[in-house]
């Protein structure tokens, strides 16, 4: 992999990623969760501009919304007002009903761009999540958070064998060091080796983590977080604490999991593919960044978004934490 060493001078705190479960109706095809996507919004707006309040948002997404007659207007609200201090934040969200419907139906996944079916998908995946994207960065804009939408393909990053081959961060780092938030997400890219691939959210994040150095990593998603089996089974037992060793491995630390619990991460692929989420976040954890996963929208993801776990978990915050212990 190509190491960019373009790196922000501002230090940036927390790479997020909003899993597509958590701001789409995943059944329902291009569907957004408008709902989710609002409290998601106040709830990084809160972490990012920690001043703020719902009552002096200044609104950034000037544009019609569908049903109105004309474009809003803001501008006499910023008047000479002196930009507010922010949190340098990073912002990677999944496809739920966006882009999968289109990716597997044309196979962009396996390559082969000669292939018109192939080059057709890639074209509609694209529209798909980029649509998406415009919908999450205007939903940020208008709480006031400086949202810049970044799709992986027109920054020229590629796969090889559908692991990151090269990733040129240089306008995600001046985005940030202008004070802008770069919301980015999971994209079909060209690869070396098959011609075209998808490249999925959790891999950027693992990216971005290992050339930014956060301060740590929050995954927002629709369950409280990684569980010992699917959580809609009866008895699933949500994992408080994985420890991450320096060769990759990692445990259940909290809760004690009997011996007749078998923790199987087979289970979990067919729920989201929750095995590579955790394989990403350990990766993550062991540069020695805690990663935080909880539900999107709720008191648990504030605490995990604000930093404070940091500090040391508190006993009513339900999330799985995933730690470095050397």
């Amino acid at each position: 992999m190509e190491h960019n060493k373009n790196s922000p001078t501002k230090r940036v705190r927390c790479v997020v990623k909003l899993g597509g479960a958590a701001i789409t109706c995943k059944n329902k095809l291009e569907t957004i969760d408008e709902e989710n996507l609002k409290e998601v919004s106040t709830h990084l707006r809160q972490a990012f501009l920690p001043d703020s309040t719902s009552a002096n948002v200044l609104g950034m997404d000037w544009s019609k919304r569908p049903g109105q007659s004309e474009a809003p207007s803001f501008i006499d609200d910023f008047g000479d007002q002196s930009v507010a201090d922010s949190e340098s934040f990073i912002v990677v969200h999944g496809a739920g009903s966006f882009g999968h419907f289109q990716a597997s139906k044309s196979g962009v996944h396996k390559g082969g761009l000669s292939r018109p079916l192939v080059k057709a998908g890639f074209v509609a995946t694209r529209i798909s999540v980029t649509s998406l994207n415009l919908e999450i960065v205007r939903a940020l804009a208008r709480e006031g958070i400086p949202s810049i939408g970044m799709s992986p393909f027109s920054c020229g990053w590629s796969t090889c064998q559908r692991n990151m081959k090269e990733a040129d961060i240089s306008m995600v780092t001046k985005a940030i060091d202008t004070g802008f938030v770069p919301v980015l997400h999971g994209d079909a890219v060209l690869d070396t080796l098959q011609e075209c691939t998808i490249l999925s959210g959790d891999v950027i994040m693992r990216y971005l983590a290992a050339e930014l150095k956060p301060e740590f990593v929050v995954f927002l998603t629709d369950v409280l977080g990684v569980y010992d089996r699917p959580p809609v089974e009866p008895g699933a037992v949500l994992i408080r604490e994985i420890a991450v060793r320096e060769d990759g491995s990692w445990s259940v630390v909290k809760p004690k999991l009997e011996d007749t619990i078998e923790f199987t991460v087979a289970s979990h692929d067919t729920t989201g593919g929750m095995v590579t989420k955790i394989t990403e976040a350990a990766m993550i954890a062991k540069l020695g960044i805690d990663v935080y996963i909880t539900k999107a929208g709720t008191d648990h993801s504030v605490k995990a978004l604000s930093g404070i776990l940091k500090g040391g978990i508190p006993d009513d915050w339900l999330g799985t934490a995933i730690r470095y212990v050397s």
